[in-house]
């Protein structure tokens, strides 16, 4: 199903154009996948478990004169912890800085318990906003059309698209359009670069989607994983070394799995996608460590690119 628009717009300008664009929405709503899907290559993790976005990761399209910096910001809902906290403040201050604000609703769901709050502070960010419905592809148009309304009715949205992030229905429209309303400037990024996480990060993020893939429930929110080392060798292969981080004994035993298995298969898993993003020959080494209480330790959510929450 092609993107439906609501309103038309005015034709870019000449030169060159650059915004940034924030993509809040509840937890699973398919940020991250719409995110890998309008740039069109692996920025961001993506998993079924919810919530697994933790820090603001800017990926970086160009369409025609236009470079469009997407904000990817960590699903929003009701916080419970100290992380829980530091996410959801990441998400509001992501859409309050943004050129332009686009709401991501997950159309099977509808306008849920999670969505709801979220229309309700919409009125607080001041910059134009637009409304995505996802995953259209599992849904009935005539449900599609309902829910655009009331979404419509609740919270002011200069546009509504329809797409399946998934399939990347819609996707191509939705860009352009974005394109052409990016304020006029300069790029501030490089033509051939898709992110502006260092790929340590990236990498890190990747071995991160890998574990929760693996272990699903078996494994709390309260694991991270960091780049310890990244060296190129001779012949342009790197070799990259990555910590796992947990709280408990029992949970560093669990990730190991019985004669190291799920460890050595989270590694292959990993292995493959970061070499798709450094375009090299990778060597992947994983260790996994107990850090206690790490998720009330102010450095790593620095390390994280998140505001540690003094409550």
């Amino acid at each position: 199903m092609m993107a439906e628009q609501i309103t038309a717009g005015a034709e870019p300008g000449a030169g060159t154009r650059c915004g940034f664009v924030a993509l809040i929405g509840a937890p699973n709503a398919g940020k991250s996948t719409l995110l890998n899907a309008l740039v069109g290559s692996k920025v961001t993790i993506v998993s079924h478990k919810v919530q697994t976005t933790r820090a603001l990761i800017r990926g970086i399209s160009v369409e025609g004169s236009s470079q469009i910096i997407f904000v990817d910001t960590p699903g929003i809902f009701a916080p419970k912890r100290r992380l829980d906290r530091a996410m959801v403040t990441t998400a509001w201050s992501g859409a309050h800085e943004a050129d332009l604000t686009a709401v991501l609703v997950d159309a099977r769901k509808g306008l849920d318990e999670d969505i709801e709050p979220i229309l309700d502070r919409l009125k607080e960010v001041k910059g134009p906003k637009i409304l995505i419905l996802n995953k259209i592809d599992v849904v009935p148009r005539d449900s599609l059309l309902g829910l655009a309304k009331a979404a419509n009715e609740k919270a002011k949205f200069e546009t509504t698209f329809m797409i399946s992030a998934l399939k990347s229905d819609g996707v191509v429209d939705l860009k352009k359009w974005l394109a052409e309303r990016m304020p006029a400037g300069p790029w501030l990024y490089p033509e051939d670069q898709i992110a502006d996480a260092p790929m340590r990060q990236l990498a890190a993020e990747i071995t991160r989607e890998k574990l929760f893939e693996r272990l699903h429930q078996e494994l709390p929110y309260h694991s991270t994983v960091e780049t310890e080392q990244w060296k190129e060798l001779r012949g342009g292969d790197v070799r990259i070394e990555q910590t796992i981080y947990v709280e408990r004994e029992s949970q560093r035993k669990i990730v190991i799995g019985k004669g190291g298995q799920t460890l050595r298969a989270i590694g292959e898993a990993a292995r493959k996608d970061i070499a798709e993003i450094a375009d090299a020959k990778v060597h992947l080494f994983l260790f996994v460590k107990v850090r206690e209480g790490w998720g009330d330790d102010p450095e790593r959510y620095r390390a994280m690119g998140l505001e540690f929450p003094r409550e």
